[in-house]
């Protein structure tokens, strides 16, 4: 794979880089460049989390050494459970990423955020930072921000120095991370790093516009470790409306799951409803499904089978 290939790769299905030119110079002089993408730990992985997962496989195969990085302390910080709860919780993503099959050195928080140079770095951003610019960039992340604490404040600086002493070339995320993104950017003299920021799209919520995917709410999202039964139920009900684009999960699914870990996307369905389809790129989905010549329930029950085959196996080496 030559490096415009390796680029063309990791830019699928991204939402944008920051920079371009900054990750094709990392591509050409470096062998083994680190790639990164923390998980907070409230819960298991679910199919926005599995957006990210699949851009970090893209980049493995890019030549990327990735790391993960299983954000006990930001966890704790942005009251997402005890910590009782959130030790839990990492076993059980240790044993979801290996189930997956990610070869991904995986790092905790706590290993080493608690160390000198770690906090003197925070400290030496938080003398940078305004308060409202930190409460900005929790907007899409935190927990009852209308209610912040000084311990939510604390986490964007935080992530920003994660990147610097993980010693990675890249941050990646889903674009709710952009803003903490882009204060580790604006403040790269004071941290003495710089990095290549990638962002990929957030799935909307299952159930439709005014929700959010979360699992405190259900039907907005799926885990990967839900039952078929679950599965199945929860995309019959999901929000998807015919012809249209625009906040449509089902088809963000497909765009941004099924189709980079399948080479082809076929529709099963009698010939008095038009037989059978097969798409070997989005692009021609999205056409078809625009046209009207797809039904939603068609396309869910095609997105049912799918999924089932990309989970099924995770939940199958889930040990």
């Amino acid at each position: 794979m030559d490096i415009s290939e390796k680029f063309e790769l990791i830019k699928r299905n991204t939402e944008e880089i920051l920079e371009e030119g900054e990750l094709k110079k990392i591509l050409t002089k470096k062998k083994n460049p680190v790639v990164y993408c923390g998980y907070e730990l409230s819960g298991p992985m679910h199919l926005g989390h599995f957006v990210t997962i699949l851009k970090l496989k893209d980049f493995e195969k890019a030549g990327f050494k990735v790391k993960i990085l299983l954000a006990d302390v930001h966890s704790f910080l942005n009251r997402k459970g005890t910590e009782e709860e959130i030790k839990k919780e990492v076993e059980n993503w240790r044993k979801t990423i290996k189930a997956i099959g990610l070869k991904a050195e995986i790092v905790l928080g706590s290993s080493f955020q608690f160390n000198k140079d770690y906090q003197l770095d925070v400290m030496r951003l938080a003398q940078k930072s305004t308060i409202n610019r930190g409460l900005r960039s929790m907007q899409e992340i935190a927990r009852d921000i209308k209610n912040a604490t000084i311990s939510q404040l604390l986490y964007p600086l935080m992530q920003v120095a994660d990147i610097k002493h993980l010693g990675v070339d890249v941050a990646e995320g889903g674009l709710e991370q952009r803003k903490v993104h882009m204060i580790g950017k604006d403040l790269k003299d004071i941290l003495k790093y710089d990095f290549v920021a990638v962002h990929t799209p957030l799935i909307a919520s299952l159930k439709g516009p005014g929700h959010k995917m979360s699992r405190s709410i259900p039907g907005t999202g799926i885990s990967v470790l839900d039952s078929s039964k679950t599965l199945a139920k929860t995309i019959k009900n999901a929000y998807c409306p015919e012809r249209i684009i625009e906040n449509n999960p089902i088809l963000q699914i497909v765009k941004l799951i099924i189709f980079p870990e399948m080479n082809s996307f076929k529709i099963s369905r009698s010939e008095k409803f038009g037989g059978n389809l097969e798409f070997s790129d989005y692009g021609e989905l999205e056409k078809t499904y625009v046209s009207g010549s797809l039904h939603p329930l068609d396309l869910k029950n095609a997105v049912i089978e799918y999924l089932e085959k990309i989970i099924s196996p995770i939940k199958k080496n889930w040990k």
